[in-house]
């Protein structure tokens, strides 16, 4: 009773009391309580009693129905019946209400079926015990209703803590009792006013998608009665939801399950195609349109395959899809989107059409599909181009508004493609030009219409540029000097900027494309000068331009410098944000680099010049001046030279550049060393130096290496790191490398392994852990004979162990491949020589490593990390073979019979060792999968786990 009080006193501040500490200190109470064992008893002692308020019925519903779900386990076996009883006293007392409580208690019977077998809970199982319930308690027929609602959606329920075996063997029960169940759906169709409740449950029931032959529920009374009421004035939900639902039902499976299913379908697709009317009545309600809308969307997805044969019928459903298309608002248009992206697959891909045989005939019944559906995809591209249209009250649009303007765009973008495959680019080209030509010339007076609709189409002659022929010759140079006649709006040209740069490849083939490109450039020049988002687009379409143009533009680089200099020395009349102006940096470097050597030496120097400047001005005021600027003003020009470095493929130029750079670098590496951000900037420059320029930066590298490998002592930055495993990828192989790269990664990884003694240290610094480890990764692969035969290889292999469980995605999965290709050396040619040495570190430490492994897969790491350490540990089985079966099956054993049962332990064992002989992964997927989820279906077995194979004890007794 003290405790009931505590909870009733809790529940009151909670929701009451002034003070949010106060509220705060209650919440955390309750939360705690939960998950105590008196919780169980507290619970339903408040259910029962007759004072207690709203408040603490829901919440004390919740808990019993979450102690169901996680907890179950924690009761005698002997309490199943009393809590059963108790349930269904409290489900008959809660029949009228409140329904959330209601729901809840119904939720807890439902999660109480899932664990308990259906010979274990009496009466023929839950489905025999409730219809039995129900014919002796008419009275509470609402409540028990709710119950058959839930009862089939818990089968996929994840909450619930059952094993994978138990919620198989209840998905069985409910499904060889479905008939039961709709029997008893039946006779309650016969109180009118459950008629809304019991459609619900029955559209629950079929989401089992099996049971019951389409045949047998074509004639079915609760079918029928569902079909009916889609002809009623007020449009049933419930009849919506069981008709979509039917619809799903006959396509679960394969096409042989729609063709069994044809009875069924032969009378839901009349029925629905009836409503086609109601679709352009605007006396009806929107959401009973909506529900309407939906009723196509899903037969068009559901039935795509037999409507892309483009039978008479089939076309029927395609235009009524198309109606449903062009609704004036976009949540129904866009409900048949992924009916024409599903629909356009069928036709053009040649799966298709394999059982059509020969070649001959499999390229005729494809054509004659595409004929057959052309003039539907000519009347979606038609329909859609108007959704894209900027609203006259743009200006006022908040920022969510905008952002859903914007996937609207994007969703518009994804349909015009798909036409586009149909129909083909030029094709669809066309279409859009003279909705273009119409918007250009039927504009009047008013400045809105002046530009929107030309931006809308120009939008979307955009998003086809990919299916368009770059030989196109009939409409693009219309397009092309069209565009300096429109109106300089910003929003307007930001798209004729974008449409100009995704036309860069016609711009390079068309016959006319050099006549085009100087008027083009002068747009862009505008697009640079207008605003930030315009010159942000004209600096994007500037690359593509100078990517894929760039042996024309050669003649023209006075040009194009003087644009390049404009806008990275910031100059008021360019409006380019810096983050854009790298577009420009790199469209330059793409030019350079089709450049002669001596050529693109002096053009190099003059990309270099207005990046340099500011940088050694901030030199040349001395350390300390340099130390105090904020890091943007530095990045903002070092960024510039990675993009050089990167862009200008000329190795022996770039290589020359920064060994004249490099005392500026080095100045910035000494005084700046303590600043991550600079550093990373600086460390990403000279990685792209070292990638382009390879062997040729010789001189360089020594240098760059000493101060990387001295700075990382004082100053632990991860960049560093990054940098070397960069080198070590392109010098790794070079033997005249050799003595200074093994002093480089001997250094980094002492000094690595000495920072990194324990978990908390992996968590407190992630980014190192991960950069280490993608070096020692690189080490292996490239230079094996410096690093496996080094001192610090076990000393990295024991560091590894202490990090495996570190909960940063990037840093354990890092330190899982580094093990990986650990224990996969022998899959390359060079590594084979070093595994005596490799086992000598690895079989001791191996009893080990699985077992934090396999404490990793059950709950040490989160779900999503099971798919890499499961492949370390099939890595590791295959290499070591029976000893390491051996020693998962030790690590495996360390676990209770009350966490994990000698079956479940043998089927992961069993899996584990089929996938090390035959090399094959899939196998081991779902019995790995299994296990895991066996191991973290509530909070107190995952803890029982994780207390058995102590993941951080790297020497455990037990496993030797």
């Amino acid at each position: 009773m003290d405790l009931q009080n505590t909870v009733k006193e809790a529940l009151n501040a909670l929701y009451h009391h002034p003070d949010d500490a106060v509220r705060m200190q209650a919440d955390r109470y309750l939360q705690d309580f939960q998950r105590t064992l008196d919780a169980w008893q507290v619970a339903d002692n408040l259910l029962h009693d007759p004072s207690s308020n709203l408040e603490t019925l829901i919440f004390c519903s919740q808990t019993l129905r979450s102690k169901v779900q996680r907890d179950f386990e924690e009761l005698p076996s002997t309490a199943f019946r009393p809590l059963r009883d108790s349930l269904n006293t409290l489900l008959k007392k809660f029949h009228k209400g409140p329904p959330k409580v209601r729901t809840q208690i119904s939720i807890a019977v439902a999660a109480l079926a899932v664990h308990v077998p259906a010979e274990d809970w009496g009466d023929g199982g839950i489905v025999k015990w409730l219809r039995d319930e129900m014919d002796s308690h008419p009275e509470y027929i609402p409540g028990f209703l709710e119950l058959l609602t839930v009862l089939p959606e818990e089968v996929l329920n994840y909450k619930i803590a059952a094993r994978p075996e138990r919620r198989r063997q209840f998905e069985k029960e409910l499904t060889s009792q479905m008939e039961i169940a709709l029997n008893i759906l039946t006779a309650c169709l016969s109180i009118s006013e459950l008629k809304e409740q019991v459609l619900e449950a029955f559209a629950s029931w079929l989401r089992l998608k099996h049971g019951i032959p389409g045949s047998v529920l074509s004639s079915h009374p609760l079918v029928l009665t569902a079909l009916s009421s889609l002809n009623s004035e007020l449009l049933s939900e419930a009849s919506v939801n069981v008709i979509s639902e039917l619809i799903h039902y006959t396509t679960a499976g394969n096409i042989d399950g729609v063709s069994a299913n044809m009875p069924l379908i032969q009378v839901i697709v009349p029925q629905v195609m009836n409503l086609k009317v109601q679709l352009g009545d605007s006396t009806k309600d929107e959401e009973d349109v909506k529900a309407i809308a939906r009723l196509f969307a899903d037969m068009g997805d559901s039935y795509v395959e037999l409507i892309a044969t483009g039978s008479d019928e089939s076309m029927l459903i395609v235009h009524a899809l198309l109606e449903v298309a062009s609704h004036p608002e976009y949540d129904i248009a866009s409900m048949t989107f992924n009916f024409w992206h599903s629909l356009q697959l069928n036709l053009t891909k040649r799966e298709s059409y394999i059982s059509y045989g020969n070649e001959a005939c499999i390229e005729a019944e494809r054509n004659r599909r595409l004929q057959v559906f052309r003039p539907a995809y000519e009347s979606l591209v038609s329909l859609v181009i108007f959704r894209v249209q900027y609203p006259e009250d743009y200006q006022d649009l908040s920022y969510e508004d905008l952002k859903e303007f914007k996937q609207t765009k994007y969703a518009v973008a994804d349909v015009l493609t798909d036409a586009s495959s149909v129909l083909g680019g030029d094709a669809t080209l066309k279409i859009l030009y003279m909705k273009l030509l119409e918007a250009v010339s039927g504009h009047g007076n008013n400045e809105h219409k002046e530009w929107c609709p030309a931006e809308a189409a120009l939008f979307c002659i955009r998003a086809i540029s990919n299916y368009v022929s770059v030989v196109e010759a009939e409409v693009m140079p219309q397009i092309m000097a069209l565009l300096p006649k429109l109106p300089h709006q910003p929003q307007l040209l930001q798209t004729v900027c974008l449409t100009i740069g995704a036309y860069s490849k016609w711009l390079d083939s068309a016959s006319c494309g050099l006549s085009v490109l100087p008027s083009v450039l002068d747009i862009l020049m505008n697009g640079m000068g207008t605003s930030e988002e315009c010159a942000a687009a004209a600096a994007l379409a500037f690359r593509h331009i100078c990517d894929d143009c760039r042996k024309k533009l050669c003649g023209c680089l006075e040009g194009l410098f003087h644009i390049y200099n404009k806008t990275v020395n910031g100059e008021d009349s360019f409006k380019v944000p810096a983050e854009d102006s790298l577009h420009l940096v790199e469209a330059l470097s793409m030019v350079v680099t089709e450049l002669p050597p001596d050529d693109a030496k002096r053009a190099l120097e003059a990309l270099c010049i207005p990046v340099i400047t500011p940088l050694q001005e901030a030199i040349n005021q001395g350390p300390e001046s340099l130390s105090k600027r904020p890091s943007r003003q530095l990045t903002v020009h070092i960024d510039r030279f990675a993009y050089i470095f990167r862009f200008v493929n000329h190795p022996q130029v770039v290589a020359d550049a920064i060994q004249r750079l490099w005392p500026i670098f080095k100045a910035i590496f000494d005084i700046r060393a303590w600043d991550m951000r600079t550093m990373e900037s600086l460390c990403r420059a000279c990685k792209y130096a070292v990638r382009t320029s390879g062997r040729f930066m010789g001189l360089t590298i020594g240098a760059m290496l000493e101060e990387i490998q001295s700075l990382y002592r004082q100053h632990h930055q991860p960049c560093f790191l990054y940098l070397s495993s960069e080198v070590i990828k392109i010098f790794g192989s070079d033997p005249s490398c050799a003595d200074y790269l093994k002093n480089l990664i001997e250094a980094l990884f002492q000094h690595t392994t000495r920072l990194l003694t324990n978990i908390q240290e992996f968590t407190a610094r992630p980014d190192i852990a991960d950069d280490c480890f993608l070096l020692a990764s690189r080490c292996i692969r490239y230079c094996p004979q410096l690093f496996i035969p080094s001192s610090v290889f076990p000393s990295l292999v024991d560091c590894s162990m202490i990090g495996i469980t570190v909960q940063h995605r990037e840093a354990s999965n890092s330190i899982l491949h580094f093990l990986a290709d650990i224990f996969d050396l022998a899959n390359s040619s060079v590594g084979e020589q070093f595994i005596p040495i490799r086992d000598s570190v690895i079989i001791p430490r191996g009893a080990s490593i699985t077992r934090i492994l396999v404490a990793s897969l059950t709950g040490a790491l989160p779900k999503s990390r099971v798919d890499v350490v499961s492949y370390t540990l099939l890595a590791l089985t295959r290499s070591y073979g029976m000893q390491a079966l051996e020693w998962a099956k030790k690590s495996v054993l360390l676990i209770p019979s009350t966490a994990v049962t000698d079956v479940e332990r043998s089927r992961f064992l069993k899996a584990l060792s089929d996938a090390a002989s035959r090399g094959d992964t899939n196998g081991l997927t779902v019995p790995v999968e299994e296990l895991s989820d066996v191991c973290r279906r509530n909070r107190a077995v995952q803890e029982i786990v994780q207390e058995a194979l102590r993941p951080l004890e790297l020497n455990m007794v037990n496993v030797s």
